[in-house]
C-alpha cells in the first residue's frame, strides 16, 4: 500500500530518530568500511526490493567532484517491470533488451556528512545507463517505489521509500524539468545528447524540517 504524505513524514521521522538513537548515521549503515571507495556501488550489486524489484545504491564522488556539503548520494530506481508500458522509453542502453540492468532512474538523493538528506537531483540517461522514460510515465509510477525489503539495513530502505512518497510532487516537477532540459539538448544535438555530457539536469534543495512542518507536524 503506497504511503500518503503524512504516513511518509512519520516514517522519515521514525527512521532518522532511530538512527540517531543508535548513533549510526545513514551512510554508515550502507558502507562496509568507514571510508568509502570513490565510485564504488554500495552494496556492490545494488539493493533490490524482494517484492517490487525497485532498487538503490549509494556511492561517493571524489572531493573535487561533489558539493562541499555532500558525503555521497543514493541513486533510486524503478525496475522496468514495475511500469505499465515497459516499451515506452525515450532512450535506452546501447545493449537494449540485453542490457545488464532494466531500470528507470527516479532521482539521486544527496546526503550530508551528518547523514541527513540535503538535495534531490535528476540526471541524463548515460549517468546510470538507464532506460529513460518520459516524466509523465515516471510520475504515474512513483508510488510503486518500495525498497522496504532488500536484505540491507531496514532503516535505510524505509527512509528511502518514505522520502520518495514524501517528495512525490517535487520529484514529478524535477522530472518535468529534466525532460525540458533534454528536449532542448536533443533539439540542438540529436539523440547523442542522451549519451554524454550534461550530467545533472535539475536539482532541488531539501529542508526536511520545513517540509515536515508544512504537513502539520511540530
Amino acid at each position: 500500500m503506497p504511503l500518503d504524505q503524512h504516513a511518509a513524514a512519520e516514517a522519515v521521522i521514525a527512521a532518522i530518530t532511530a538512527m540517531a538513537q543508535d548513533g549510526v548515521p545513514l551512510m554508515q549503515r550502507v558502507l562496509p568500511e568507514r571510508e568509502a571507495v570513490v565510485w564504488q556501488h554500495y552494496p556492490e550489486n545494488d539493493a533490490r526490493g524482494v517484492r517490487t524489484r525497485s532498487r538503490w545504491y549509494y556511492h561517493v564522488h571524489p572531493p573535487g567532484e561533489r558539493d562541499p556539503g555532500e558525503h555521497g548520494h543514493f541513486h533510486l530506481f524503478l525496475h522496468r517491470t514495475q511500469l505499465d508500458d515497459p516499451a515506452g522509453f525515450l532512450a535506452a542502453p546501447e545493449a537494449g533488451d540485453a542490457a545488464a540492468a532494466h531500470v528507470a532512474h527516479i532521482a539521486g538523493l544527496s546526503i550530508s556528512p551528518a547523514g541527513i538528506p540535503v538535495s534531490w537531483f535528476v540526471t541524463n540517461r548515460w549517468v546510470t545507463d538507464e532506460f529513460l522514460y518520459p516524466a509523465a510515465v515516471m510520475r504515474a509510477h512513483l508510488d510503486r517505489y518500495d525498497v522496504d525489503e532488500t536484505g540491507e539495513d531496514p532503516l535505510v530502505g524505509r527512509l528511502l521509500t518514505a522520502m520518495v512518497a514524501l517528495y512525490r510532487e517535487e520529484l514529478a516537477a524535477l522530472l518535468d524539468r529534466r525532460d525540458a532540459a533534454l528536449a532542448a539538448l536533443v533539439g540542438a544535438q540529436g539523440a547523442s545528447a542522451y549519451e554524454a555530457g550534461h550530467e545533472v539536469l535539475a536539482s532541488l534543495p531539501i529542508d526536511l524540517d520545513t517540509k515536515i512542518a508544512s504537513l502539520g507536524f511540530e
